[in-house]
């Protein structure tokens, strides 16, 4: 039998978010350059275990390219705050929605250093949550995340998330779930 609710389980066309500080919206090939920018550190290529050191443009564009077949989308978190790139725009972090099986979606993140502390992550992630919920009522939205990341682990709760009692995938962390 044929199903409307199969077409519909891509994040390949998700729409971008306008919020109070940030324009959110699917990374292009152009955006390259930024997430290189953002993501060659240290702090945030050790926490992200499938990114490399160090992050070379070629890697930015395999990670936005990534997102082609529908099942994975990641999203750039933009803001006018910062050195912005020559659209005018700087980049405060990326956003990473993943479809896991039929009933599950995870996310993840990562903040640029300059960004962190400003409520940007909160903000972004919200939104995200927000436009995945509509798009996906069905599916139970995960993350991962070690215990020890005291600043992710905190804001994966107040944005709803509680541990499951369950190892992640992912070495080191645990599965969260948002009722």
């Amino acid at each position: 039998m044929f199903t409307i609710r199969g077409a519909r389980d891509t994040l390949a066309d998700l729409p971008a978010i306008e919020t109070a500080r940030l324009s959110i919206a699917a990374l292009r090939p152009g955006d390259a350059p930024a997430v290189r920018a953002l993501t060659d550190d240290p702090a945030i290529t050790a926490a992200v275990d499938f990114l490399p050191t160090p992050f070379t443009l070629q890697d930015a564009e395999d990670l936005i390219r990534s997102g082609t077949r529908g099942r994975d989308c990641f999203l750039g978190a933009w803001t006018h705050d910062g050195a912005p790139d020559s659209a005018g725009r700087a980049l405060v972090g990326v956003f990473g929605t993943h479809l896991r099986g039929a009933g599950t979606i995870e996310i993840g993140y990562w903040i640029g250093g300059a960004a962190r502390g400003r409520g940007f992550a909160y903000e972004a992630a919200s939104a995200i949550l927000g436009l995945l919920g509509a798009r996906f009522p069905a599916r139970l939205v995960v993350a991962e995340c070690r215990p020890a990341n005291v600043a992710s682990w905190g804001l994966l709760e107040k944005l709803g998330f509680r541990d499951t009692g369950e190892e992640g995938h992912r070495p080191g962390r645990r599965l969260l779930r948002r009722d």
